[in-house]
């Protein structure tokens, strides 16, 4: 199973797909307040669609909070734009976090700081980021892909 984590997501629908991804994917979603919705939200029902009660999902009050409960820190995957190395040279395994930040400014300098491994997701220089559900939807795809060669 992949640990998917998003920190202070905005976007309801966002929230909504991803949680309907990580369904299909057999993956855990992560949350770490605020948010810049309500859990009851009809949008993000109406993008989970009927899935949502199948999510194995945890939300936490805050970084502190979430970071503490993990086991292993070399196995947490920090997603930013300003990352060197691409997602796309990392090796991924079962338990691993995926981490992604809020759609309007994306992960803190903070919360990079707190761990090593940063990836990035190659992208033209004509867009400046990729929408967060598609984001998510490129890494776990690699990273199942992977995990069914092993």
């Amino acid at each position: 199973m992949l640990n998917i984590v998003l920190v202070e997501p905005e976007i309801p629908n966002n929230t909504g797909n991803i949680g309907r991804l990580c369904v299909g994917t057999e993956s855990r979603l992560h949350l770490i307040h605020p948010f810049g919705f309500e859990i009851t939200d009809k949008n993000l029902k109406r993008s989970g669609l009927d899935y949502w009660v199948h999510l194995d999902w945890c939300q936490y009050a805050n970084v502190a909070e979430w970071a503490a409960q993990i086991p292993d820190t070399s196995r947490v995957f920090l997603f930013s734009s300003h990352a060197k190395t691409s997602y796309l040279d990392a090796q991924f395994q079962e338990g691993d976090w995926l981490v992604f930040g809020k759609e309007s400014v994306g992960l803190s300098a903070e919360v990079l700081a707190q761990f090593e491994q940063h990836l990035k997701i190659p992208i033209s220089p004509l867009v400046r980021s990729f929408n967060l559900a598609n984001a998510c939807a490129f890494v776990i795809g690699e990273a199942k892909r992977q995990l069914q060669i092993k």
